[in-house]
């Protein structure tokens, strides 16, 4: 089953949801208001993936500078193609400010599209979240997160919880005035019980 419904009804439902769940969301989702995330799901899950590995480790400005460098490069508009990255020497990539180690990612990234390993959106889709994660952590560079972000923000699905997230676990330790954070394995026990509602749950934790 693919639950991918980010709608403001659904907003709506799975905040009742939550605050209904236990005292403490009650109180942050007073404090905090309307689930306002935002999707972004025009974009192909390639695009969103070098977007995603661009951002890794490094504060919003700062990534979104190096993007900026690296689309700066294609003056024609729109997001590179996958064989013009690879057309993009390393040096050029490092001068936008991309690692050795991250540049590298985004090459692979844009050859997996071309061998088909990274779907099309359309194919994206219709793929569960299980699948597509298991298929694209095989990429150098890729982890986990990575994918959970692109299922968050590119395909629009409700049920996902980055446990591997400092923030969302900090988020947590915040909400419940604990001395310390769950670990990883700890939160995805805890969110079993925010299903089906696990995308917005992460929403209201980075903002705690």
């Amino acid at each position: 089953m693919i639950l991918a419904d980010l709608s403001p009804e659904a907003y709506r439902e799975a905040a009742r949801y939550l605050a209904e769940s236990d005292p403490d969301w009650a109180r942050h989702i007073a404090a905090i208001g309307p689930c306002l995330h935002q999707a972004t799901p025009g974009r192909e899950p390639y695009e969103a993936l070098v977007r995603a590995i661009a951002y890794q480790q490094l504060h919003a400005r700062a990534a979104e500078s190096i993007l900026g460098r690296l689309l700066a490069l294609f003056p024609e508009g729109g997001f590179p193609a996958p064989q013009q990255l690879l057309a993009v020497t390393p040096e050029a990539m490092r001068a936008c400010g991309f690692s050795a180690s991250k540049a590298a990612t985004v090459q692979g990234i844009a050859q997996a599209r071309l061998a088909g390993v990274v779907p099309s959106r359309e194919e994206a889709l219709a793929m569960p979240d299980d699948a597509l994660i298991e298929r694209l952590v095989a990429l150098r560079g890729v982890g986990r997160w990575t994918v959970e972000m692109l299922l968050i923000y590119c395909l629009e699905r409700s049920d996902i919880l980055p446990v591997d997230d400092f923030a969302v676990r900090e988020g947590y330790r915040r909400l419940k005035g604990l001395e310390k954070a769950p670990t990883p394995a700890q939160m995805r026990s805890l969110g079993g019980g925010w299903r089906p509602f696990r995308t917005v749950a992460a929403w209201y934790l980075w903002r705690a």
